[in-house]
């Protein structure tokens, strides 16, 4: 195979344990920007023709193959006569996508694209990506992973359930590809803000991945959707004809852990050490004992404790333009204290830290979370989760959110509850008579969940609010001023930062790499965007913001010593640029 390739250049990922900068590996299946002008062979593990052809995803371009390769490849007859563009398959795809009235629909849709032609599908999704994103992630993923079962057809990932025990490296080398760079995983647990859903959990690493590619530029190739099975807690499933997950309450305990231990291991023997492993909506007691105990020894991330706080610092790093002052200026009060608010507080603390020189104890002090029972505080510490002792201050307890807000005076509230409409009229307008700018984010998906909506923050504020959130929501006029609402969503982060790790084939992720990544987003805001009231960048770009955040975290790598792939490009970002996937046709011998 690789004979069929001879021209290699210095932009081609090699995923190969002892590859460098310099050659390695070939872009077989010519997905990377370096090697669009390139002739490739539709390789399967024979060349692939006629009709097969016609019936791999990767390589089908259905209306679009030139008279020549019908010749070549016996498709004449198999298509009717019409050549059509892939720039006119795609404005007639969005043509029938806006036809459809529910969203769901549109997901589906989609999801069939994705299995007959993978390069219109990410075309699709690259140039349509601020209309599609709610598609084909939240909010209406959440809904598609509550009707999983009803409306899966085919697999798209990996599901290794407890009757794999013992034998999960033989389920991994099921998967046809080799040379995996990205692993999103999940066991359902806490899908989102919609709870146990089990198996059916599936469309959440589908995804992730698929943002990968379309807003990172990761290879298709190179991802590898995983859902764990333990079983589910969850009645209403187990109940359900169609549930397609193991019917059994979840194991607990050392039997997971003891499968857990046996999944990491089999990927680290399979893809090698340099395989990113990304936990997705694991429940808090786990998502926390997964990345401490496997932070040391893999390539580890979590998206919702990590990226999450990323994408935040982020904000709030912009958001000083309009707040004034720095971070160490401001006390920050978190509604919500689970993985992603407590994962999103100790960054905030680091980042103090490192720009104030003091210790992340003391930079812990203006940061303040409440709890279902209320405000954290030391009179609790003794009945506390170990991952929320570290924000109990000194302070007389506080029941609700309302009176928190008046003693504590934050300069922002920051939901991470899960719980929706709990930043109240009260709430808000206490915020705006505390504070000139108040800034709010309203982070929980879907956006039933949102703590409040953008017209509502910016009303109860008098049109003063700094708004962003987790689900989108629509421009807001407020006293005829156009208020456009920042989306607070870990797409920005996650897609840049992994590809950041895998373009300098880092080992391990470090906190700085975080900060890297925060930092380089807060910077793709412009004097524009501000005048708007926004504190993240428009989605459009997001591209060339993805490119920024890699190179920025790649840097970070080598600083640090922890990347493989030597020796470093001069130009990072030049180089990120041409490493990422592009979805147009390539012309085949």
């Amino acid at each position: 195979m690789n004979s069929k390739m001879k021209e290699k250049s210095e932009a081609v990922l090699d995923m190969s344990p002892t590859s460098t900068v310099e050659g390695g590996v070939e872009d077989i299946y010519g997905e990377d920007r370096a090697t669009e002008d390139q002739l490739i062979t539709p390789w399967t593990f024979v060349v692939s023709s006629g009709y097969n052809l016609l019936r791999d995803p990767r390589y089908n371009k259905g209306l679009a193959f030139t008279e020549k390769e019908r010749d070549v490849h016996y498709l004449q007859g198999l298509l009717p006569p019409a050549v059509i563009p892939q720039e006119l398959q795609e404005r007639r795809l969005m043509q029938s996508l806006r036809g459809y009235e529910v969203p769901l629909n549109k997901y589906v849709a989609l999801m069939e694209l994705e299995e007959r032609n993978e390069r219109l599908f990410y075309k699709l999704l690259i140039d349509n990506v601020e209309e599609l994103l709610p598609i084909v992630y939240t909010p209406t993923v959440g809904e598609a992973c509550q009707k999983y079962g009803s409306i899966f057809k085919c697999p798209q990932g990996l599901y290794i359930s407890l009757k794999e025990k013992g034998r999960i490296l033989e389920v991994l080398k099921n998967w046809p590809e080799r040379k995996i760079q990205v692993i999103v995983v999940t066991d359902g647990e806490r899908i989102l803000g919609l709870g146990d859903l089990g198996c059916q959990g599936m469309g959440i690493p589908v995804g992730k991945l698929a943002l990968y590619t379309t807003l990172g530029g990761v290879r298709p190739s190179a991802c590898l959707p995983i859902t764990i099975d333990v079983g589910t807690n969850n009645e209403q499933l187990l109940k359900d004809e169609f549930y397609i997950g193991l019917r059994q309450k979840r194991a607990t305990g050392k039997e997971y852990y003891d499968f857990l231990d046996e999944f990491m291991k089999a990927v680290k023997q399979n893809y090698g050490e340099k395989v990113l492993v990304q936990y997705e909506d694991f429940a808090n007691h786990n998502a926390f004992e997964l990345l401490a105990k496997y932070g040391t020894t893999h390539l580890v991330f979590n998206d919702d404790i990590q990226g999450t706080a990323a994408v935040v610092l982020a904000g709030l790093g912009a958001s000083l333009k309009l707040l004034g002052g720095s971070l160490a200026d401001h006390t920050f009060l978190f509604f919500g204290a689970g993985e992603a608010g407590t994962g999103i507080a100790e960054l905030i603390a680091v980042a103090i830290s490192k720009k104030t020189n003091v210790p992340v104890e003391e930079a812990r002090k203006n940061i303040w979370l409440v709890d279902s029972k209320g405000l954290i505080v030391n009179a609790r510490k003794e009945s506390l989760q170990a991952h929320k002792k570290p924000w109990a201050h000194e302070h007389k307890p506080v029941n609700n959110l309302l009176d928190t807000v008046k003693a504590i005076k934050p300069a922002a509230i920051i939901g991470t509850s899960g719980v929706g409409q709990t930043f109240t009229k009260e709430v808000i307008e206490a915020m705006a008579s505390i504070n000139k700018r108040p800034l709010i984010m309203a982070l929980s998906n879907p956006t039933a969940q949102s703590e409040c909506t953008a017209e509502e923050a910016y009303t109860w504020s008098e049109g003063r609010a700094v708004f962003a959130s987790g689900s989108p929501f629509p421009p807001v006029e407020y006293n005829n001023k156009l208020h456009i609402p920042s989306q607070a969503n870990n797409c920005y982060i996650f897609p840049g930062f992994g590809f950041g790790l895998v373009m300098a084939g880092a080992i391990r992720v470090h906190n700085d790499m975080l900060l890297a990544a925060s930092e380089a987003l807060a910077s793709q805001v412009t004097e524009e965007h501000y005048g708007k009231g926004m504190i993240y960048p428009p989605f459009g770009n997001i591209r060339k913001i993805s490119a920024h955040i890699a190179a920025n975290v790649a840097a970070k790598a080598y600083e640090l010593g922890i990347a493989t792939r030597l020796p470093q490009p001069a130009d990072l970002l030049k180089y990120a640029e041409s490493c990422m996937y592009t979805p147009n046709y390539r012309s085949y011998r």
